[in-house]
Formats: structure tokens, C-alpha cells, sequence
């Protein structure tokens, strides 16, 4: 698929991507305001460590916790996120918008009832599990399917402290351990170091503001 993308590209993105009964699917969502190659390290890693079939890419129309003034709109964000996506086993998508979900608890949820035989996993940057606990009902996700936290800069330590990381100690699951995840039943979740990007959307628009 050619990374110059059609309406007809876009409109097919906002469905529920192709999924097969059995199959291990990481769920990767974000602003991406914009996205950069930290997000691909974050994929990438996800991909491998976690032996998955595939991750999708979920670019979302707004954060709830996050001031929407300066957010691009939801079709440029997706174009950007499928020009930095190069491997066929990572499917961008902006599916929240058509199912209408407004929380991540609501996206699993239905994921979750919808697809039973299929095995989710939660990925996140280590940026957002010393906040988790503020996401609406962050509880249901980690009870639903396991998550998988991925290493960023700055965030080692201070994930160790977290309200969820403190919470679901005992169900940790060692990182040599992590390919085991998809077959854990939830709670579980683990925590992968490898090398981190310093990159960060924040950064990248306070640079192009400039």
C-alpha cells in the first residue's frame, strides 16, 4: 500500500481492521500530535518481545486528559502515523471514531464482548503509567486484558512508584517472560526495557512552533 493516502484509504482506516479467531493483537492508541519514531520504537519492541501477530495503531480523535486546542485533526494525524509505519504487521486505524468510544475502558470493552477468541494486549509507554490511574476506569482495562509497558526515558524509576504498578505488583510478569503474556490471564502485565527514544510529541510541536 502506497503511503500516499486516498479518501478511500482514510474511510476504509476508520473500520475495525482484519482479525482472525486465536490471534494475539497489541492496542497502541494515542494522539499522535504528532507521531514520531519513538512510536515506532514503541510498536516495534511490542511486536517482537511480545510475539504478536499484530498491533494496531489507534490514532485517537482527542485525549480526554489532554487540552484538544492544538490537536490536528484526525485525518492528518492517521496520515502521518501511516507514513512512519513500515512493517505489514502494524495496521493504523481510527476506529475509535466510528465505534464512538470516548474512554479506552470502552474500546476494550467492546473489543473484548465483539472478538472473545481473540487475545488483546494493552501497549502504553512508560510516560503514561505514572498517570494510568487518572484514565476513566483504568481498572476495567487492566482486569480485561494484560498490558504491556514499554521503557521511555525519564520513566524507569518512576513507574516502579505508580498507583497501578504499586497495585498489581504480585501480577507482574518478568520481561524474560514476556511472550508468555498473551496467554496470562488478566490482571497481568509486564514491563520491557530496551533502547529509548528521546523523542516526544510535545517536543517535536514546541519545535515546530518555534
Amino acid at each position: 500500500m502506497s503511503n500516499t493516502l486516498s479518501k478511500t484509504t482514510f474511510r476504509d482506516a476508520l473500520k475495525v481492521p482484519y482479525v482472525e479467531d486465536g490471534m494475539a493483537i497489541g492496542l497502541f492508541g494515542g494522539s499522535f500530535n504528532p507521531p514520531h519514531q519513538g512510536h515506532v520504537h514503541v510498536v516495534t519492541t511490542a511486536l517482537k518481545r511480545l510475539q504478536l501477530d499484530r498491533v494496531w495503531w489507534m490514532v485517537s480523535p482527542g485525549n480526554p486528559l489532554k487540552d484538544h486546542s492544538k490537536l490536528g485533526d484526525l485525518k492528518s494525524r492517521f496520515e502521518l502515523s501511516f507514513g512512519m509505519v513500515k512493517n505489514p504487521r502494524v495496521d493504523v486505524t481510527g476506529l475509535e471514531k466510528t465505534l464512538g468510544t470516548k474512554y479506552s475502558a470502552d474500546l476494550v470493552d467492546y473489543l473484548t464482548t465483539r472478538y472473545p477468541s481473540v487475545r488483546f494486549i494493552w501497549i502504553m509507554g512508560a510516560d503514561n503509567l505514572t498517570h494510568f490511574h487518572k484514565w476513566e476506569r483504568w481498572e476495567e482495562i487492566v482486569a480485561k486484558i494484560p498490558v504491556a509497558v514499554i521503557d521511555r526515558p525519564g520513566d524507569t524509576l518512576s513507574t516502579r512508584s505508580s498507583r497501578m504498578a504499586r497495585k498489581y505488583m504480585h501480577m507482574r510478569v518478568d520481561e524474560t517472560d514476556a511472550s508468555c503474556l498473551k496467554n496470562v490471564k488478566a490482571p497481568a502485565w509486564t514491563f520491557l526495557h530496551a533502547p529509548r527514544s528521546h523523542l516526544s510529541s510535545t517536543k517535536l510541536r514546541a519545535e515546530t512552533n518555534n
